[in-house]
């Protein structure tokens, strides 16, 4: 898929002109879902081994052996004692028991502490094949359940051995119930749990975590889980040069025409875009890309528009898509208002996460 011109004054210098964002429209089928519910590529090849701690944390190191062991936990047969009949979990006998103790983590920390890394790191641990395991982000979970309904849901899932979910939404009250029946039909299947969460509108503080309000809103649920807290800072910025400043508009359009794979569109055109696109058709959107160029990046002007670019920003750190840009930093794209309401650690992971793509994407100007 490509654009049809080139930008003014500019002739192609890849093998096609970049392609734009604005003009994809992908649909993508409730199967593809299911199968995508793995790790995402920027996570393929972590491991329990490839987590450094940070050696002031000791927390870090706890989590790296209490997880190992729960993942060693999780080998022979299904909690239940049944194996799975059945394409998408179809064809079981009868009502499982509710397996006894602990069935399931909570990793607790900030942003940037390697949480996604631990999670994907006990999905790859866990001695059971892909297909009897699921990995996905809280609004991955829910755009599964439009999909396939509530209870296909449970039939495709109860077969599972284990089911990670990444930055549990806690500032959504109606997703969170209805993903807390979910997870509780799975655990009575038998089903291991593991999560991460973000925080509650209020709760964030300094960086101070979420277990009370995640065990909380997962009532019922609680007795199965295991807290974990993971202290720490944003490891992306540990050590790390400051994000590069943005560049021209003219250094952005020559590099998104010169690299391969790349996309180029206009920053405030593509936000229009993505109000077009549901949001879990985000990750099929960057389909391919192996950049992202925006021009005239700046403040993004509403919250709804905001939380559709952090889903996004999150689709293009899970895939490891450079991000190159003109116009404001990607610090100052979120308002102070914004900052301190109740999706601030959305916001705050979305500027962490741009700017690490944006130090990967200074190669395509300076390749030296």
């Amino acid at each position: 898929m490509s654009s049809s011109s080139s930008a003014p004054g500019l002739s192609p210098i890849a093998d096609a002109a970049p392609v734009s964002l604005c003009t994809r429209q992908p649909h993508v089928p409730a199967d593809r879902l299911v199968a995508e519910m793995v790790p995402p590529p920027r996570f393929d090849s972590v491991r329990f081994s490839t987590y450094i701690p940070d050696p002031n944390q000791p927390s870090q190191t706890e989590a790296v052996g209490v997880l190992e062991g729960f993942a060693t936990g999780l080998g022979g047969a299904h909690a239940t004692g049944e194996a799975r009949r059945g394409f998408l979990g179809f064809g079981r006998s009868r009502t499982p028991k509710v397996p006894a103790g602990p069935r399931g983590v909570y990793l607790d920390g900030g942003y940037g502490v390697g949480k996604t890394h631990l999670l994907a790191s006990l999905w790859h641990a866990t001695p059971a094949e892909p297909a009897l395991k699921a990995f996905g982000t809280f609004v991955e979970l829910t755009n599964l359940v439009g999909a396939l309904g509530f209870q296909q849901t449970v039939r495709t899932l109860s077969g599972h051995r284990l089911l990670c979910i990444d930055e549990f939404e806690l500032d959504d009250p109606g997703d969170t119930v209805l993903v807390s029946t979910l997870l509780g039909k799975l655990v009575e299947a038998g089903v291991a749990l593991a999560a991460t969460s973000n925080t509650l509108p209020g709760k964030l503080g300094e960086g101070r975590f979420a277990s009370a309000d995640f065990l909380r809103e997962i009532q019922g649920l609680s007795a199965h889980f295991r807290a974990l807290r993971i202290d720490g800072e944003d490891y992306r910025h540990r050590g790390l040069p400051e994000a590069p400043a943005p560049y021209s508009d003219e250094q952005v359009t020559k590099a998104a025409y010169a690299a391969e794979g790349a996309s180029l569109d206009d920053f405030p055109h593509l936000l229009e875009h993505l109000a077009k696109v549901h949001p879990s058709r985000y990750g099929a959107l960057t389909d391919g890309l192996k950049a992202v160029c925006l021009t005239d990046v700046g403040a993004v002007p509403d919250q709804s528009t905001a939380l559709r670019l952090v889903v996004l920003a999150d689709r293009l750190y899970d895939r490891e898509v450079p991000v190159l840009a003109s116009g404001l930093p990607f610090d100052q794209l979120f308002s102070d208002e914004m900052l301190n309401g109740g999706y601030r650690k959305k916001y705050f992971r979305a500027i962490s996460r741009l700017t690490a793509l944006a130090r990967d994407a200074k190669r395509l100007v300076d390749p030296h």
